[in-house]
């Protein structure tokens, strides 16, 4: 679970990565897991890792990110700085996403 996911994420940071990659890193984990998971995320944040993360967090996403963007069917919609893609959303597709996710 989260153990698992921790360890995996320094594993990666020994490795001095320019850009670490995260593909749902907390689809799999229980609840109680998952904010230590985003924590560590949180904290690779704060210290200027640049991450590309695809997730379904949108309170994660909209706290940490620099831009977020959102991919339809192999098409990118929309893309902007948290604020605007959460508070005024551009795309139709994108307003309906989070009307469903939040």
């Amino acid at each position: 679970g989260g153990q698992q996911q921790r360890v995996a994420i320094a594993r990666a940071l020994a490795m001095d990565p320019k850009i670490m990659l995260f593909d749902e890193p907390t689809s799999a984990l229980d609840p109680e897991m998952i904010k230590e998971v985003l924590d560590v995320m949180i904290e690779l944040a704060e210290e200027d890792v640049t991450m590309i993360v695809v997730t379904h967090e949108m309170g994660f996403a909209k706290e940490v990110a620099d831009r977020c963007i959102l991919f339809d069917e192999g098409e990118l919609v929309e893309q902007n700085t948290p604020e605007a893609f959460f508070t005024n959303p551009k795309h139709k597709r994108t307003k309906l996403f989070l009307e469903q996710i939040l």
